[in-house]
């Protein structure tokens, strides 16, 4: 054994010292029970044929020895919890008990050679020697104990048999015995170097784990770090989009507003083209917004896979409420197919892949049409192949194995229109990394100067029971007057409430703008109140109020009746999509340009 191994072995504290005690104590009643049937064997075989007095007295002593033995294991027993320095005492007397203990055997060999059979000497040597075998395990820790312990158990019946020249074979069964002897030393030697390397290779092995604890720890410490700034990170991005939101979303009022003055007045077209460019830019850091926050999302797993039936009618009715008026204002056709299947996935997902995909459609198409389509996939009845077609730039084919890269642009020979530009080049990304929760495999095709599809699969799903809302018509969607109709608006922030109560009026609609739930509670208690045709809330109010209780509460005054509402929310982290179903209203995302806006009150008052 190498020195740095004995050092490790013999470096131990006296508290490890006498835990290795405690534990050979532990092993006394075994040991008791082996003299005990080694004691019993001497009288089957002695009794009969040995002199009383020898066979008695050596009775007396190996019993009184066992006894006392015994005595020492129930002190120890019952002081389990001594301190070390006297469980370092009681080894000295264990020690010296053990070895009287084993010259019991040798002295019974002295006694009794000669006598009986052959059987009978056979029996003393493999009793002996069964005992010396014996503290290999037990003793071998010790060097100096065990070599003592089987020195005093075997050379004095070594000696014994080869002083018995009445038996012609003595030297022979001396010479054995002598070998048996040295083997059992090196037994005990290859015990002990093997013992000594369990022991370093545990301390090691503890050492290592102690190692990969404080790792872990530290590992742990750095994970829980990373999550806290991604939680700062999400937290930071949600509120600072729902603050740069709101002065968005006024600006977009405010110039739509500006339009429809100028259109009643002069019409002076520099007016409308200022109003178009707003828009334009208020739509593309919208767009910017959005796309950050849904990486933010992703990349900190805030989405969460929740598969569920998906009506493809419902997702289409949505995708066709948002994206018609753009498609329109473009001279597009925006077609849908398919919409009669059930898929079986997230919903919500599914919906921002495809909305995603579409925006960039349009975008990216200046003749022709977008295509949205859904259809079983061939050669398996149990995939549905959700694609959006569109007749668009098109992608060359070098690209293709880079669109799906973080901030990634395609750049073609032609250059790009402005509203082409907008964005950060995260939306495929983003598309790429939802489809990936979905386990949706996503393809593209794609012919520069033709068009693009991309196509991405989901699971076929069963028909839900609950019933969605017929889908909107666009044809109220467009040209919409308020002449007569009256609208309550909730909103806190001034300039938002502002900007509506102006675009609204200047659609012909008598408005009501209150800022607050207090100022809700005061105009609904006036019992003169006429029911509004629509209601439109902010859903994050002043005093952690919402504004769904602003809706309830309204809703409440006039219980018979079921007043269609649209919640606008500067937040686009999710979540209220659930509450939109509970509690019957529309979700717009601030910024919401005017043409949105419109097609959404139109729907919402074709309802009625």
């Amino acid at each position: 054994m190498s020195a740095d191994k004995r050092g490790v072995i013999h470096s131990h504290s006296d508290a490890e010292r006498a835990d290795h005690v405690r534990a050979l104590f532990e092993q006394t009643p075994a040991v008791l029970a082996g003299n005990a049937i080694g004691i019993g064997l001497m009288l089957l075989a002695f009794w009969p044929i040995a002199p009383l007095a020898r066979i008695g007295g050596w009775l007396v002593l190996a019993l009184l020895l066992w006894g006392v033995r015994l005595a020492h294991y129930l002190r120890y027993r019952a002081n389990r919890d001594a301190d070390a320095e006297t469980v370092m005492r009681w080894r000295s007397s264990w020690r010296v008990l053990v070895l009287m203990q084993g010259a019991m055997w040798p002295l019974a060999v002295w006694l009794f050679w000669g006598m009986g059979f052959t059987f009978h000497t056979v029996a003393l040597v493999l009793i002996a020697m069964s005992y010396a075998l014996g503290s290999v395990q037990l003793l071998s820790a010790q060097p100096v104990l065990f070599i003592s312990f089987t020195s005093v158990v075997l050379l004095p019946i070594i000696v014994r048999v080869a002083t018995d020249t009445a038996e012609a074979w003595h030297w022979q069964l001396a010479l054995v015995l002598g070998l048996l002897f040295l083997i059992t030393l090196v037994l005990g030697r290859t015990y002990r170097d093997a013992l000594s390397q369990a022991i370093v290779l545990k301390q090691q092995t503890e050492h290592l784990a102690e190692q990969l604890k404080r790792e872990k720890a530290v590992a742990d410490e750095a994970r829980r770090a990373a999550e806290a700034a991604t939680r700062a990170k999400t937290q930071f991005f949600a509120a600072a989009s729902h603050d740069l939101r709101q002065p968005l979303h006024a600006m977009g009022l405010f110039a739509e507003a500006l339009r429809q003055r100028s259109a009643q007045g002069k019409g002076d077209p520099e007016v409308s083209s200022l109003v178009n460019s707003i828009n334009q830019s208020v739509d593309a850091l919208e767009g910017l917004f959005g796309e950050l926050l849904d990486m933010t999302r992703i990349d900190s797993g805030g989405v969460d896979v929740q598969p569920a039936p998906v009506r493809i009618k419902d997702l289409f009715s949505r995708l066709r409420l948002t994206f018609e008026p753009v498609a329109f204002e473009k001279g597009l056709a925006l077609s849908f197919h398919g919409a009669q299947r059930v898929a079986h996935s997230d919903g919500l997902l599914v919906e921002r892949i495809l909305r995603n995909l579409v925006s960039n459609a349009i975008r990216y198409t200046e003749d022709g049409g977008v295509l949205v389509a859904c259809r079983p996939k061939p050669n398996d009845s149990g995939k549905l192949l959700l694609q959006v077609w569109d007749s668009g730039v098109g992608i060359a084919e070098s690209n293709l194995p880079h669109i799906f890269d973080e901030f990634y642009q395609v750049h073609g020979s032609a250059p790009l229109a402005a509203h082409q530009k907008k964005g950060l080049g995260l939306g495929l990304a983003i598309v790429k990394k939802l489809a990936g929760l979905l386990e949706a495999p996503l393809t593209v095709r794609s012919v520069a100067g033709r068009g693009t599809v991309f196509s991405f699969e989901v699971p076929l799903g069963r028909e839900p029971r609950t019933i969605s809302p017929p889908p909107p018509s666009s044809a109220a969607h467009l040209g919409l007057t308020l002449d007569g109709r009256r609208i309550v608006v909730v909103e806190d922030e001034p300039a938002v409430r502002e900007g509506l109560l102006v675009l609204l009026q200047s659609w012909g609609a008598q408005v009501e703008a209150l800022p607050d739930l207090p100022a809700v509670q005061t105009w609904r208690a006036d019992p003169e109140r006429q029911p509004p045709d629509l209601l439109i809330v902010d859903y994050r109010l002043p005093d952690g109020a919402t504004g769904i209780q602003a809706l309830a509460a309204i809703r409440a005054r006039w219980p018979g009746l079921t007043l269609p509402a649209i919640v606008v929310t500067g937040s686009s982290l999710g979540g209220h999509e659930d509450e939109s179903a509970k509690h019957d209203f529309h979700l717009l995302i601030k910024p919401v340009l005017p043409n949105k806006l419109r097609a959404m009150i139109g729907f919402k008052l074709g309802q009625r």
